[in-house]
C-alpha cells in the first residue's frame, strides 16, 4: 500500500529559473528526509510529485549535463 508523506512540515522554495510572471513555475521541498515534494506554484493546494532523493538527485545532474553546468 502507497501512503502519502506528510507535507505539513514541507519548507517550499520556487525553482531559481521559475519567473514572476505568472509562467512555468515549479515549487520543491528539499526539507523532508527521503524524499523531494515537486508542485505547481500557481496551484499549491494542488497535487505534488513526490520522487525519492535519488531520483531527483538523477534528474538534475541530467539537466545541469544537458545545461553543460
Amino acid at each position: 500500500m502507497v501512503t502519502t508523506p506528510n507535507l505539513s512540515t514541507a519548507a517550499w522554495r520556487k525553482s531559481s529559473y521559475s519567473n514572476n510572471d505568472g509562467g512555468i513555475c515549479v515549487e520543491v521541498a528539499d526539507n523532508l528526509p527521503g524524499i523531494v515534494p515537486v508542485r505547481d506554484s500557481k496551484n499549491p493546494d494542488g497535487p505534488v510529485l513526490i520522487f525519492p532523493n535519488s531520483s531527483w538527485s538523477t534528474f538534475i545532474a541530467g539537466l545541469k549535463e544537458k545545461a553543460g553546468m
